[in-house]
């Protein structure tokens, strides 16, 4: 395991995105996705943050009536040779780029899930990661994933989480424990949800004294309407770009590893956490 102390050598300049895109138009939403990710990169980002599910959209009733149409599959090493994408291929070869973009994936023994794909600069994609912690009715059209993922950026360790991973301190503390110098969580956020929404992440952040990259859809019709609020928290939780509730966003901001030391030799949590709580815990009368 990945000593949580151990720092990357240089900064590391990231984008989170929000965005509308269509539900079930797989090709016209990649399109959208390249125009912001080539965005990204003309503002020095270095790495790009996406939606959940971003796609295909996240449209639940969409998503069961047209499942062929809407997930791309992946082989059996996890690659994605869907030609839909080509358009964010190039985008992120061109810009200089790793995307993270939310997609719902069909893998070779037959399992639906919710993933996180990774565009890297040559622009192969693979499936990073599937979300472990389905949210509500998810369950009835996808599998869970079984293990987390780091996704490795020149020095830089960048943990992986979807949405509903990001309520579990446990999957940030995971992340953390394997190294991860930031936690990067496409989403999908209601309208409605606000106050959880910017709640969740900067606690993940001060949790595990780790960069947060949130990234989150915005608009839609209801009951599917977003509230976008796409953010990069540093790792005491303060905001360093933070989107509005509506409208798209490209926000990019600089990850300082010299930041991240000073704030784990202060708040030293990951050092000093005890391996397990003791034994049978202690019940006394009031």
């Amino acid at each position: 395991m990945t000593q949580p102390h151990t720092l990357p050598n240089s900064p590391l300049t990231v984008a989170t995105i929000q965005a509308t895109p269509t539900p079930g138009d797989v090709a016209g939403n990649t399109v959208i996705a390249a125009d912001l990710v080539r965005e990204a990169g003309r503002r020095g980002a270095r790495v790009a943050v996406l939606p959940e599910l971003f796609l295909c959209a996240y449209h639940p009733p969409v998503l069961a009536a047209d499942p062929a149409g809407t997930d791309v599959a992946a082989d059996p090493a996890g690659m994605v040779a869907d030609p839909r994408l080509d358009p964010l291929r190039v985008a992120a070869r061109e810009a200089g780029v790793t995307a993270v973009v939310g997609a719902a994936v069909r893998h070779p023994d037959g399992r639906r899930t919710i993933a996180a794909l990774v565009v890297d600069r040559t622009g192969e994609v693979r499936v990073g990661y599937d979300k472990q912690q389905l949210w509500g009715d998810e369950r009835e059209l996808f599998s869970p994933g079984d293990r987390g993922a780091t996704l490795l950026v020149d020095d830089w360790r960048l943990g992986l989480g979807i949405c509903y991973d990001g309520c579990f301190p446990e999957h940030g503390r995971a992340a953390a424990l394997d190294g991860a110098h930031a936690y990067l969580c496409p989403s999908g956020y209601l309208a409605g949800s606000e106050h959880r929404r910017d709640l969740y992440y900067a606690a993940r952040a001060l949790d595990n004294t780790m960069f947060v990259v949130f990234a989150n859809a915005v608009g839609g019709a209801d009951p599917w309407r977003f509230n976008g609020g796409a953010a990069i928290y540093d790792p005491e939780g303060r905001v360093l770009a933070g989107g509005a509730d509506d409208g798209t966003a490209v926000l990019v901001a600089t990850l300082d590893p010299a930041v991240l030391a000073a704030t784990r030799t202060a708040h030293s949590m990951l050092l000093d956490r005890l391996p397990d709580q003791g034994g049978a815990r202690l019940s006394m009368p009031g």
